[in-house]
């Protein structure tokens, strides 16, 4: 892959050409390294610009998405225990009690949250969780820097400033930092690509295919739906240049050998992970119809997103599920700079591919239905056609256009490849050609640049919880039952779980599980099934009401309570306190007591 220039290079000139590159990047020598560490260090400004509120009040947490916060500082807490006790890593009962969570179905981040003990032990998970969302994005601009300075575009440490700096902070980058460090941390990406072109080398098929294959499992246990994302979009763009290139159908031989070696050795490494995943305990048969339906608003495409400079969240609001997934908002400018960009570079085979691939993310976003400014179109999508489809049922189909970011920020360094061409080619030109390009960069870029992440202070961890004084509660394998119970809405109990390693183990959760009742047929749910008395709880979690209260009810409640083994139940800081205390007392007839931040009802005289 080199910068594109005109017509079909044929091999002689193509090769004339990455030598003269090579050589730019030799000769510069320590001038190129200082560039080197320069855009380095500025991809770090960026990194903490963006969660810079995080870190400067330690109080604070993610304010549009704390839920998915808490959990990830109990997957945290959770990599912690695997590597301190060696627990089993790919399901866990310190949640969900008395079942257990696939942690190989959710978000376990294993690649991160394992080489990360010593942070976690030494600071705590929201500090692990803290530097996992700020290295993820830096780490994610220099790993793209270097792809494409040394093999996208050689030598050209400008063009891949900017693509590498648009890869990792577009503004559905920085959406998905709002607690989504799986997502933001694509550093392995570039490692993906750069060993898969490699593979074309010849007489090293083994040894690329099985440094290939570890990189793919290292993604595996990060995120598979970026690394699906990326087999796709690499198999469509070396189709493009194979089709466009034809002289290179003479490495086909080695790349294939190669890709077969990488396949062969991932294939049996996560074999096992894999089977636990789709066979094991608490596996689930595709994500619930609903969440299946977030698609991109068509008009979200032209639109700008809240965290960026030129967005706000009443712009926003309807364009996208929620703030964490806005995929799309490029804003009108951007859009026409890139249609004019992949016509400016349309006789170059890899410009076509990406811009190929995007169209296909872009409509694969849409969903099953077409939706433009915040209303359904009627006209079905062609994700309609392919959303039940094995694997295909666990994709969130708006994600498909946050693949579209990494496409745009190559597109952009080959664009700025180019102009550098121009300049060298057209010397007298030099400062017309610069002031074109840095006003429609400037009209376009500028409107998405990231604002600081918005942050709320977080709940101290109750003294009850950090003192310990729940163990005499749970003699026996017994757990916490806490008021809410934990759910997609209230994410608490993870939070506290996670502050004493797991030691404290909670009914109920946040998390993906099967929907294990008649006639659902396993279908993803975001914690375990409703119970009757979670039920109860959540009513009042959600209106402030306690609903009626019957013999039946209280029945329900001491069945639920026996279930969840339960040795006592903690009500924290919440804004129904008073209605949830309410009810509780009225369903077990136990007076609380008050200690340590919390209402507590021993209920071990209940659940035997």
């Amino acid at each position: 892959m080199t910068t594109p220039d005109s017509g079909r290079p044929d091999a002689q000139s193509e090769a004339g050409s990455a030598a003269v590159q090579a050589g730019r990047v030799r000769g510069e020598g320590g001038s190129g390294r200082w560039k080197d560490a320069l855009a380095v260090a500025s991809f770090a400004a960026f990194g903490f610009w963006v969660t810079g509120r995080m870190w400067l009040n330690p109080g604070d947490g993610i304010r549009d998405n704390p839920t998915d916060m808490a959990q990830f500082e109990w997957m945290f807490a959770h990599g912690a225990r695997v590597v301190t006790e060696l627990g089993y890593p790919f399901s866990s009962d310190r949640m969900n009690v008395p079942e257990s969570v696939n942690l190989m179905a959710n978000t376990s981040v294993l690649s991160v949250s394992l080489p990360m003990t010593p942070i976690t032990l030494l600071f705590g998970t929201r500090a692990a969780f803290l530097l996992f969302l700020t290295l993820g994005m830096i780490a994610t601009a220099t790993a793209w820097y270097f792809l494409i300075s040394r093999v996208v575009v050689p030598g050209s440490r400008g063009p891949a400033w900017l693509g590498a700096a648009f890869c990792a902070y577009a503004p559905a980058m920085v959406s998905h930092a709002n607690a989504h460090p799986n997502i933001v941390s694509q550093y392995v990406v570039p490692l993906i690509i750069w060993r898969t072109l490699r593979l074309a080398e010849p007489g090293r098929w083994l040894r690329n295919g099985l440094l290939l294959a570890l990189v793919i499992v290292w993604q595996a246990f990060l995120n598979l739906e970026i690394l699906l994302m990326t087999a796709i979009g690499l198999a469509v763009v070396i189709v493009a240049m194979v089709i466009g290139r034809p002289e290179l159908w003479a490495r086909v031989r080695p790349f294939a050998a190669g890709l077969g070696m990488a396949a062969v050795v991932s294939a049996v490494l996560l074999a096992y992970p894999l089977y636990v995943q789709f066979f094991g305990p608490g596996a689930y048969h595709g994500l619930p119809w609903l969440i299946r339906g977030y698609s991109t608003d068509l008009a979200s495409y032209f639109a700008y997103s809240r965290e960026s400079l030129a967005g706000d969240a009443r712009s926003a609001a309807g364009l996208a599920k929620n703030p964490t997934e806005e995929n799309a908002f490029f804003g009108w400018p951007l859009v026409i700079l890139v249609v004019a960009l992949v016509w400016w570079l349309r006789r170059s085979a890899v410009v076509i591919g990406l811009a190929v691939l995007g169209l296909l993310f872009a409509v694969l976003s849409l969903g099953r239905e077409i939706r433009f400014d915040r209303r359904g179109t009627g006209v079905p999508g062609p994700w309609a056609l392919l959303e039940d489809l094995p694997v295909l049922h666990s994709v969130v189909p708006t994600r498909w256009a946050l693949a579209i970011t990494p496409i745009i920020g190559l597109i952009l360094a080959y664009g700025a490849a180019k102009v550098r061409e121009l300049t060298a080619r057209y010397p007298d030109r030099r400062s017309q050609i610069h002031f074109a390009a840095a006003t429609g960069l400037a009209m376009a870029l500028v409107p998405v640049l990231p604002t600081p992440l918005p942050t709320k202070r977080l709940e101290p961890v109750p003294e009850f919880v950090t003192s310990g004084a729940w163990r005499p509660y749970l003699t026996g394998g017994r757990s916490v039952v806490t008021l809410p119970l934990p759910d997609t809405e209230y994410a608490e109990p993870l939070r506290w779980s996670a502050r004493t390693r797991q030691e404290m183990p909670i009914a109920r959760g946040y998390f993906l599980g099967p929907d294990t009742r008649p006639g659902r047929n396993r279908v993803a749910l975001f914690s375990a099934p409703p119970r009757p008395t979670s039920t109860f709880f959540g009513t009042i979690r959600r209106t402030g009401e306690v609903p009626p209260i019957t013999e039946r009810t209280r029945r329900e409640a001491v069945e639920d309570l026996r279930y969840w083994r339960a040795g006592v139940v903690i009500l924290g800081p919440h804004e129904h306190a008073g209605a949830l205390r309410t009810g509780m007392t009225e369903l077990t007839g136990i007076e609380p007591g008050y200690a340590g931040g919390v209402w507590i009802w021993d209920v071990r005289p209940l659940t035997g």
